[in-house]
């Protein structure tokens, strides 16, 4: 299986569970790992077989800017529904990284894989 990978993908959002987060935005930081099968678009060179970056791009943006979550674990997760239900995928990796969440850590963060796992 081949994988289509958005790296340092970084979004303005509404997240966190204190007074003073629910009032900001943050920027969150994703990595985002899809399996595809590449063979098709490379073959015909054409965009219509490919998963398209780009509109998984907009598609992510959109949804965290609007979204309002208290917490990143529910965040990564609507990330994942959308990615292997709207985009057709069988397995994600996503790395969603707050960063500045823990004021001694450069970067905090969630790792998830949802999907069957590419061979």
């Amino acid at each position: 299986m081949d994988i289509t990978f958005l790296g340092g993908l970084e979004v303005d959002t509404v997240i966190g569970i204190y007074d003073w987060e629910r009032k900001i935005r943050q920027t969150i930081v994703l990595d985002i790992e899809m399996a595809c099968d590449i063979r098709k678009a490379a073959e015909t060179d054409d965009i219509n077989y490919a998963l398209d970056y780009k509109t998984v791009s907009n598609r992510i943006v959109e949804f965290v800017e609007q979204s309002e979550f208290l917490l990143v674990e529910t965040l990564i997760e609507r990330i994942a529904e959308i990615l292997l239900q709207e985009f057709n995928i069988p397995w994600v990796r996503i790395v969603l990284n707050k960063r500045g969440a823990i004021s001694r850590a450069k970067d905090v963060g969630i790792i998830i894989e949802r999907g069957v796992e590419p061979e």
